[in-house]
């Protein structure tokens, strides 16, 4: 089944649509986003079958973990993660916005969490009330979609919605740095320079 696909305002989303996007959401679905960098598919965190779902399309190995999307730094602890030092001094500095941070979870597992400078992205992540995964929007292979008609080439009957909300504004992949470990380990240089970590940790 083809994708839905709907258009939403980047500066003054509409309510109703987010609604319907994290009502898909909520119920197990898979959902193309916006966000600064480029699109992501958004799944439930808390739910396997969504979650196989998506690891089935992006051919993605069972061990390999997601990065988790927040709206409110809160959902860091709800996760059941400590917030360090230098984990909130790179969130003062870089959130919201393109950086994924690897903290420690209680439970002896790495999580990563991104908190995107997209209204869109934002408020669907708050609409849904669960935690969101969100993998970049492209097959195994093929560049990350920076567009919602990119992201449709490869993924209209994968998926059940695609949200259009025009260009990502930075068209690049995140940073991410791994915090669990001393000194950080940055495991891939994205929107956010090395240099510019090093200035916010050491600074």
């Amino acid at each position: 089944m083809k994708a839905s696909v709907i258009k939403i305002d980047p500066v003054n989303p509409d309510k109703r649509s987010i609604a319907s996007a994290a009502k898909i959401i909520k119920e197990g679905g898979l959902v193309v986003f916006p966000t600064e960098t480029v699109y992501g598919i958004a799944a439930n965190f808390f739910d396997d079958n969504a979650l196989a779902r998506l690891r089935k399309v992006k051919a993605r190995p069972g061990k390999k973990p997601f990065t988790i999307h927040i709206s409110d730094e809160s959902m860091i602890r709800d996760m059941g993660c400590l917030v360090t030092e230098t984990a909130e001094k790179l969130i003062n500095k870089f959130w919201p916005g393109p950086l994924t941070i690897i903290l420690a979870s209680g439970f002896g597992k790495k999580i990563g969490f991104r908190m995107p400078a997209n209204k869109i992205a934002l408020e669907l992540i708050k609409a849904s009330g669960v935690p969101i995964v969100a993998p970049s929007a492209n097959l195994k292979g093929k560049n990350p979609p920076v567009t919602a008609e990119e992201a449709l080439m490869d993924l209209a009957d994968k998926v059940d919605m695609v949200i259009d909300g025009g260009r990502a504004d930075i068209a690049v992949e995140s940073t991410v740095i791994d915090l669990t470990i001393d000194p950080p380990d940055i495991l891939r240089v994205g929107a956010v320079s090395e240099e510019e970590l090093s200035k916010a940790i050491n600074g």
